[in-house]
């Protein structure tokens, strides 16, 4: 099988919603990982090549409106669900999910850092920390 990907993929378990364009039906599901360029998630039904989505992403309060289109859309022989993978459809798109991402990160670095120092670290403290260590990383790995 020929490598088609453009970019490097990143784990990223995230809950979503999606909705084929022109379809009220919505599916809940979340994603498997995410690059540049798109994201991969799990399905109960195929999705054709070609169609359009609206996927939606929550994160704390806000939810992430994301238009894709289905690259590609397979049986997955052990779950017996489909993996869909889709492809942004705008830059603006693109960089909503890797915000997502970034914050997941940020979530995860907070977590750790609580329990190496024994106390609860705050979101904002664990934001300006990483962001001080890893931010040039993140930005020369993922853009």
């Amino acid at each position: 099988m020929v490598e088609k990907r453009k970019f490097i993929r990143h784990l990223l378990v995230s809950p979503l919603e999606y909705k084929v364009e022109n379809d009220d039906k919505s599916q809940a599901t979340e994603t498997i990982n995410i690059s540049e360029g798109g994201l991969l998630f799990m399905a109960k039904e195929e999705v054709p090549l070609g169609t359009k989505i609206d996927i939606h992403m929550p994160l704390y309060e806000k939810t992430f409106h994301i238009k894709a289109c289905v690259v590609h859309s397979y049986k997955d022989v052990e779950s017996g669900l489909f993996k869909i993978g889709v492809s942004f459809l705008t830059y603006s798109d693109a960089f909503k999910v890797k915000l997502i991402e970034q914050i997941y990160l940020i979530e995860e670095y907070r977590v750790l850092r609580s329990l190496q120092l024994g106390k609860e670290v705050s979101l904002q403290e664990a934001s300006q920390e990483w962001i001080k260590r890893y931010s040039a990383r993140f930005k020369k790995l993922y853009w």
